[in-house]
């Protein structure tokens, strides 16, 4: 494993992590507000936002008719700034727009939890 930090990349030691199944005819839109939720997140001080649609389910996967799963990584440079850094997320005004706006998505779906890195190659 290793110790020390790869050339060029800023050490991070604590990831957010949420799932998310989302309507297929939905996605276009979804995008959007999850683009403007990850500025949002890099605004306030996360290292990175990053969202991923599934494209190819593994065996123990499986996708729902016309949902798509998705998975967003934010990451901090420990828990304690993911803490910081949410806090002043959810107190954001466009944010709250978001949380305020239709759902796009059935968002009592959502999966998430914060982990520490176990391994960084």
């Amino acid at each position: 494993m290793s110790s020390a930090p790869r050339a060029g990349l800023m050490t991070m030691s604590y990831v957010d992590i949420y799932t998310l199944p989302v309507p297929q005819d939905a996605l276009d839109d979804y995008r959007a507000q999850a683009s403007a939720f990850g500025a949002a997140v890099v605004r306030h001080g996360a290292q990175r936002y990053r969202e991923f649609a599934l494209d190819e389910p593994g065996d123990n996967i499986t996708a729902e008719a016309g949902l798509v799963p998705t998975v967003a990584v934010a990451e901090f440079a420990s828990k304690e700034q993911r803490d910081t850094v949410m806090a002043g997320v959810m107190d954001d005004p466009e944010v709250k727009a978001m949380t305020g706006a239709e759902a796009l998505a059935d968002m009592s779906r959502m999966a998430f939890g914060g982990y520490t890195v176990l391994v960084d190659e």
